[in-house]
């Protein structure tokens, strides 16, 4: 292959003016490690970058047993099966951030002779364009550098490096005119990746945590070597996407659950951070129910990795999104006790002619009497109107009475005696008690005789009404 060196080139130019830019806000180091490119989630990238100054050391490693190895003709096809192969794969490899815009790191991959391919070598960078802030997206570009393997025992030129990281003399750059398949280019790998950072749900009983979801397009690794039956399943076009579940474990420990499609194959991992040492465990290939090649089949691995923050004089300490304050109500102070002292000036008492009245038990009292006839009673001369008869003077008053108010007739000693005239007053010197009618007491001129010929009824104190006997009914 003909390396694009001059994208290459631009990519870290461009790089270098971010570095220039100064420092921005610091990042975390909760994103995860990759398998051999920094940060990340196993194999695809993230938008977010290391912080400035930041440095990490990764190792992964994972075993391949296969039965029986693919044969290949020069058109890439599968032409049998070979002998078995038994080998543990290695890679490492160093990031740096710097002024919180760019990652930029070196890889070696493999760790073998020459005649089995030699170790590939590669280097990779990360821009962020628009970091990934506080419950917002990210956008980053960034390429990925590998030397191609060299097998001593052969003449071809064209080896190009796989996505496991080992040399396969049978992944080359062209397969002949008449294959028709594409060229693979896998050294050189260019991509765009956007990237969501999301605080999580708050629950009593699950931890706090945060999420990151991933989805970007590359070339190179991400997309050549589809049409490679022993190579690939599916054609991806260079599509691919992850997620984080990142979960508090202490103060400065954190747990990341990933899973991710490189274009190729579904990843699962898991890792722990204890305040800047991480371990972890992973597994490529999950979407492989049957062992078809060292490719096409699951593998388990085991990764490790240092996060060394020198700004802080130590190890770097993962920690998730800031969450918002609680609301805080700040109540005023409550105002010094206050007195009100009212006085209060009564309105001047109704006034009136003191006037004796004869009550229903034939005792007189003295009251107000107005200019409008209303009578007063009691300290605050209240209008005897209001009150109900018998409430403030004694006696019983025929006022409310039915047979009062329907102007029956009033018997007495077995003669009846009807309403005649208005009410009146009477002194208490001018009548007498003669009996009683419905619990009402009767009153008749003093020294008449009977049979008398008027009856005095006591409608309220002071005021009378007279029955005569003889008198046709009347109503009102």
């Amino acid at each position: 292959m003909k390396i694009a060196r001059g994208a290459f080139s631009g990519t870290m130019a461009l790089a270098a003016a971010f570095a220039a830019a100064g420092s921005l806000t610091a990042q975390s180091t909760k994103v995860p490690s990759t398998l051999r490119y920094g940060s990340g989630l196993l194999d695809v990238p993230v938008a977010s970058v290391l912080p400035h100054m930041a440095i990490v050391g990764t190792y992964s490693g994972f075993p391949v047993s296969i039965d029986q190895t693919v044969q290949t003709n020069a058109a890439g096809d599968i032409v049998g099966r070979g002998a078995a192969y038994e080998k543990w794969l290695s890679d490492a490899s160093i990031a740096i951030g710097l002024f919180d815009r760019v990652e930029a790191g070196v890889t070696v991959q493999n760790f073998s002779d020459a005649e089995s391919g030699g170790s590939m070598v590669g280097a990779f960078g990360r821009v962020a364009i628009v970091r990934p802030e506080a419950q917002g997206l990210g956008l980053a570009v960034g390429a990925r550098y590998v030397s191609p393997p060299s097998f001593d025992n052969t003449s071809r030129d064209d080896y190009q490096p796989s996505r496991l990281g080992f040399p396969d003399a049978r992944l080359t750059e062209t397969y002949g005119a008449n294959s028709g398949r594409d060229d693979v280019n896998t050294q050189f790998t260019p991509y765009v990746v956007g990237t969501a950072q999301l605080r999580g749900f708050d629950s009593d009983i699950f931890p706090e945590h945060d999420f990151t979801f991933s989805v970007g397009w590359g070339a190179g690794m991400f997309k050549d070597g589809d049409q490679l039956p022993w190579y690939s399943f599916a054609d991806s076009e260079g599509w691919f996407t992850g997620a984080a579940l990142h979960m508090a474990l202490g103060e400065t420990s954190l747990l990341n659950l990933i899973g991710e499609w490189n274009g190729f194959d579904i990843n699962l991992g898991a890792q722990a951070d204890f305040g800047g040492f991480r371990i972890g465990g992973f597994l490529l290939g999950a979407n492989y129910a049957e062992e078809v090649s060292i490719y096409r089949s699951k593998k388990f691995g085991v990764l490790g990795s240092v996060a060394l923050c020198p700004q802080t004089g130590g190890l770097c300490k993962p920690g998730l999104l800031d969450r918002p304050m609680p609301d805080t109500i700040v109540l005023p102070a409550p105002p010094p006790d206050t007195v009100v002292v009212e006085r209060t000036v009564a309105p001047p008492l109704p006034t009136g002619t003191s006037t004796p009245i004869c009550l229903a038990t034939g005792a007189t009292e003295t009251v107000l009497v107005t200019a409008q006839g209303d009578t007063l009673v009691g300290p605050q001369r209240v209008s005897v109107r209001q009150l109900r008869p018998g409430v403030v003077f004694a006696g019983s008053y025929a006022e409310g009475a039915s047979w009062f108010e329907n102007d029956d007739a009033v018997t007495f000693e077995r003669r009846n005696y009807s309403k005649s005239g208005g009410e009146v007053r009477l002194s208490c010197n001018d009548i007498m008690q003669v009996g009683e009618f419905n619990g009402v007491p009767l009153f008749a001129d003093r020294g008449g005789s009977t049979p008398y010929q008027t009856l005095y009824v006591p409608v309220r104190p002071g005021v009378w009404q007279a029955y005569q006997s003889g008198l046709q009914r009347t109503r009102g």
